[in-house]
C-alpha cells in the first residue's frame, strides 16, 4: 500500500514501482546493469517509456531488501562464494595491482552476477601473456567504459570473472558510477577480511 507521501504524489508510487521490479529482475534475472533493469521493468510494468526512473542507489535499496527477505542464506552463500573466488584471483594477479569492485564487493551480487576485478598495468597484453603462461583461459570481452583499454573475461565452473584493465596512472583516480555515486573498490587484503569477517 502507498505512504502518505507516494499518495500525494504519484510519481514517487511509480518510481517505487519501478524500483522494486528492477530489483527483483536483478535478484531473479541476473541483470547487473541498473538502466537495463529499468527499462525492462518499465515494460514489465506497462508504463509509458519516458515514465520518469529511480536513481540507481533507490534500486540498489529495494534489491537489498528484497535479498534480506526472499534470498538470504542462498544469497550469503553466494557472496561468500564469490569473493572467495575473487581473492584467488587476485592473489594470483597482485602484480597487476587488482581492486575487486561492483556487486561482489557491495554485497548486492544477484544468482547470476559476474565478478569485477580492476588492474592496472602498462598494458593489457602484459595481462594476456601472464594469463597465458598461467594457463588460464580468457576470452576478450567489450569494455563498458572508455577509460578500460581491455575486459578479459575468465570462465570457471558457472561463475565469470571479468579483469576490468586499466593503464597504471588511472590507479589514483576516483571512478563514479552512471549515477555520480563514488565507485567502492578494494585491495586484497580488505577482500580477505570480508571473508574471513562477512
Amino acid at each position: 500500500m502507498p505512504t502518505r507521501p507516494e499518495r500525494q504524489n504519484p510519481n514517487l508510487h511509480t518510481r517505487a514501482r519501478i524500483a522494486g521490479a528492477a530489483a527483483r529482475l536483478m535478484a531473479e534475472d541476473g541483470i547487473s546493469d541498473y538502466s537495463a533493469a529499468k527499462r525492462k521493468a518499465v515494460r514489465l510494468l506497462g508504463l509509458p517509456d519516458n515514465t520518469q526512473l529511480p536513481e540507481n542507489a533507490e534500486v540498489e535499496a529495494e534489491l537489498r531488501t528484497y535479498q534480506r527477505l526472499f534470498q538470504d542464506g542462498e544469497h550469503e552463500v553466494r557472496i561468500a562464494h564469490l569473493r572467495r573466488k575473487a581473492g584467488e584471483l587476485m592473489a594470483i594477479l597482485e602484480r597487476f595491482n587488482p581492486y575487486l569492485t561492483g556487486s561482489v564487493l557491495d554485497g548486492t551480487a544477484g544468482r547470476y552476477a559476474e565478478i569485477d576485478i580492476q588492474l592496472f598495468t602498462d598494458s593489457a597484453k602484459d595481462v594476456e601473456i601472464f594469463l597465458l603462461n598461467q594457463g588460464i583461459a580468457y576470452e576478450h570481452a567489450t569494455p563498458r567504459t572508455d577509460r578500460a583499454e581491455a575486459v578479459l573475461a575468465i570462465h570457471s565452473d558457472d561463475d565469470v570473472a571479468n579483469l576490468i584493465v586499466y593503464p597504471r596512472d588511472e590507479e589514483r583516480v576516483t571512478f563514479k558510477t552512471r549515477d555520480g555515486r563514488v565507485r567502492k573498490r578494494a585491495r586484497l587484503d580488505a577482500v580477505n577480511k570480508l571473508i574471513s569477517h562477512p
